[in-house]
């Protein structure tokens, strides 16, 4: 199945070859969840924040529920400012 997958900030230097603006398409088995995306791309699950599925926010305890043809993965890691 295919989905878009984007990672933001410090985090977007785990996106394949080829993503462009924090994005790239993924073709990946069905059933999928997001924690197995983020593993398969080495992203440090530490240093993740927010997760989002289309715009929904996932939290920790559901990140490892499956994702849908189509779906849009978003990460953020936690941010600072001041």
């Amino acid at each position: 199945m295919r989905l878009k997958f984007k990672l933001y900030a410090s985090l977007g230097e785990y996106l394949p070859p080829g993503a462009e603006r924090h994005s790239v398409t993924l073709e990946v088995p069905e059933s999928i969840s997001p924690m197995a995306i983020l593993e398969q791309h080495g992203v440090p699950l530490a240093q993740v924040h927010l997760v989002l599925i289309n715009g929904v926010f996932i939290p920790p305890g559901e990140r490892h529920l499956p994702l849908s043809e189509g779906d849009e993965l978003a990460v953020w890691p936690a941010v600072a400012g001041g």
